[in-house]
């Protein structure tokens, strides 16, 4: 096992609680599991940066919806389409 750098951390009562569930649970040690708990969260956005992506796309589609394109119609019908193509596809 690699080297292992001790921590002391203030959890709140609940969260004491789930986590000893989840290591009941699973079987593993309440340190596996906050260690497997801070790998997987450093690789998540936190929520401004979700609320942020999030304020971006919709200002992104709230500016193409305002656009003025031509609804011309379409001229095929979706069987249509899933035969051509099954046909292209499945040679």
């Amino acid at each position: 096992m690699a080297r292992m750098i001790r921590k002391q951390i203030y959890i709140a009562p609940e969260q004491e609680k789930l986590l000893k569930q989840r290591s009941k649970e699973s079987g593993l040690s309440e340190a596996a599991l906050i260690r497997e708990y801070i790998a997987e969260g450093v690789h998540r956005r936190c929520a401004a940066e979700r609320k942020k992506a999030w304020e971006e796309a919709l200002a992104f589609m709230e500016e193409r919806a305002k656009m003025k394109v031509p609804q011309t119609g379409r001229t095929w019908t979706r069987d249509e389409l899933y035969e051509e193509r099954f046909e292209r596809y499945s040679r």
